[in-house]
């Protein structure tokens, strides 16, 4: 009976498999979905509390959903663009410096792979390989820390989150267009405990992490937002 073959293991194949890669566009999904949910139930349960009508708790969502979005999006671009700008001036230092007193670079990378536990003659034997080999790509890595998972896209991060604050969003408003009016304040809570338990359990689950501690962490900080919320309506609530 033939036996099927052994996958073969690449290093890139091993190294993807790893949560870490996963960390750039999770944290702009998780930060945007949580945001949304939490962001525009707060927002209804905050106009719910103060208002005896449906109409100024839907047009409050619809208004923080569109806003939330295109704030997330502009400040997620600008985030990353900065990062972005000043790890490519630190490339553009480094590169220069290479060209201007290499046998430093080199002393630097050596003290490097001391400080890491190599003994020293290993650690400047392989400072110099791997100099020959990549120098500013090794002092890319090695002396800036900068690496291609630590490096985000900004286009990337600005879309993800735009998108999944929407999503979020979208979830709480729903509720506020057809929940009874006598009982919106706590179908949103309920509900909005319920998602971002949800979406803890989720973002553990994918980043693998544990997910009891990010469902209570979640949970417990979104309660309180939204009970904040809640007491800013009640205390400065108007008939509308």
């Amino acid at each position: 009976m033939a036996q099927n073959p052994t996958p073969k293991i690449t290093i890139d194949n091993y190294l993807d498999s790893h949560y870490i890669h996963r960390s750039n566009w999770l944290r702009a999904a998780v930060l945007g979905a949580n945001d949304g949910i939490l962001s525009i139930s707060s927002i209804a349960i905050g106009i719910a509390a103060a208002s005896s009508t449906r109409d100024p708790v839907v047009l409050a969502t619809l208004a923080g959903l569109v806003a939330g979005a295109l704030s997330m999006a502009a400040g997620e671009y600008v985030s990353v663009s900065s990062q972005t700008d000043t790890e490519n001036a630190d490339i553009t230092r480094e590169a220069q410096e290479l060209k201007e007193m290499p046998e430093i670079e080199l002393g630097i990378l050596t003290q490097i792979y001391e400080k890491r536990g190599l003994k020293k003659e290993t650690a400047a034997q392989v400072a110099k390989e791997l100099t020959q080999a990549d120098a500013l790509g090794t002092h890319i890595r090695d002396e800036l820390g900068l690496n291609d998972i630590s490096q985000a896209n900004p286009i990337q991060a600005a879309l993800v989150s735009a998108a999944s604050f929407t999503v979020g969003g979208i979830l709480p408003m729903l509720v506020a267009l057809f929940a009874p009016m006598n009982l919106m304040e706590y179908s949103l809570y309920g509900f909005s405990v319920i998602s971002l338990g949800i979406l803890g359990a989720i973002a553990a689950k994918t980043g693998g992490s544990s997910i009891p501690k990010a469902i209570i962490r979640i949970t417990i900080w979104g309660t309180l937002a939204m009970g904040l919320t809640a007491l800013v309506g009640y205390l400065f609530g108007v008939n509308m």
